[in-house]
């Protein structure tokens, strides 16, 4: 089968994706697919494998400087890209981007527009899921559980201390600073007693410098669980257990930093809750193919969703690769089965 590729991109997660990457090559070569990588930045004239995969994933994401040049030397070469003869002849893409032009939906709608298959959810789905506010919303229209949160567009930034009462009095201390659209804890301050409205600023204005709207979210304490979903079937639950801190970029991204069990050493009715709540969330962001939930599981047993992930990480030692093998299917099996499920879709 030929195959396209897509890693890399404009996000802030832009290192993730390539780490994800170079495990989706491997394996999809190994089932003796005809792979081409690309990677959208560099427009029609793309680099060779190794120039693409130099960089290693580092400890810590991309200052929002660098990403501003990025974004502003090629949103054009991404259309261009897209529409250049690379994508003549390909039975369908790979999508290995995440984050903004990978996860919102862009990436999506351009590759629908020209016609060609690609893995995971649709456009709608995509952006839905990756606007936590928007999923949130839904989320408590379903009756699925979600930590309380309010949001705040860059207007705040004239009175950010109306912004900061609203936050203590509608939320209450602990609780998460983040950007509404990004993942893998970028721009993310945990606030866990009370601050100053400067202190709280400087932590607003770090969420602002990777997104267009900020989300203060409260702080739900508890066992953090994700829950993989590939066509109709809920995988292994995974418990994630960081050695100290909590679940950040660094823990996420540095080799022994983070002790993962699967499957999650939980009560089966809790489970089986977990289960049946996230393929209710799944399908009613009309989610497709793949995707991974997660979780805050109190000390009373009460599961809170935080957010899905449509196109989650796939190293072989990701968090779904693991919920996969725990059943019984190897990292190869794994991808060949999103594959056929996305050409039915």
């Amino acid at each position: 089968m030929n195959i396209i590729l897509l890693t890399g991109g404009i996000s802030a997660e832009r290192e993730v994706s390539l780490a994800s990457s170079r495990s989706l090559l491997k394996a999809l070569r190994e089932r003796n697919h005809n792979v081409t990588v690309i990677d959208p930045v560099y427009g029609s004239d793309q680099p060779t494998e190794e120039e693409i995969f130099q960089k290693q994933i580092s400890t810590n994401y991309p200052e929002p400087e660098i990403l501003k040049q990025i974004v502003q030397t090629t949103n054009r070469k991404i259309f261009e890209c897209v529409n250049s003869k690379l994508f003549d002849n390909v039975d369908i893409v790979f999508i290995g981007l995440h984050g903004k032009f990978g996860e919102d939906g862009v990436i999506q709608s351009l590759l629908e527009m020209r016609g060609v298959k690609y893995t995971g959810s649709g456009f709608v789905a995509s952006a839905l899921c990756l606007d936590k506010h928007y999923s949130k919303i839904l989320f408590r229209y379903n009756k699925i559980l979600t930590p309380d949160w309010i949001t705040f567009d860059k207007s705040i930034l004239d009175e950010p201390e109306t912004a900061f009462t609203k936050s203590e009095n509608e939320i209450g201390y602990p609780f998460v600073i983040k950007p509404n659209d990004e993942g893998s804890t970028v721009g993310l301050t945990l606030v866990k007693e009370k601050i100053s409205t400067e202190d709280f600023l400087n932590a607003i204005n770090t969420a602002f410098s990777y997104s267009e709207k900020v989300m203060i979210e409260k702080f739900i304490s508890g066992r953090e669980l994700t829950c993989t979903i590939v066509g109709s079937e809920t995988f292994p639950i995974i418990e994630i257990k960081p050695k100290s801190g909590f679940y950040d970029y660094e823990h996420k991204y540095t080799k022994g930093m983070t002790e993962y069990i699967c499957p999650a050493e939980i009560d089966e009715q809790v489970a089986r809750e977990i289960n049946k709540v996230s393929m209710i969330a799944h399908t009613t962001m009309g989610c497709r193919v793949y995707s991974r939930i997660d979780f805050i599981l109190t000390d009373d047993g009460n599961p809170y969703c935080l957010e899905i992930n449509t196109l989650p990480g796939m190293t072989e030692t990701s968090l779904v690769p693991k919920s996969a093998r725990a059943k019984g299917i190897e990292f190869p099996e794994l991808l060949e089965t999103i594959i056929n499920l996305s050409l039915e879709k």
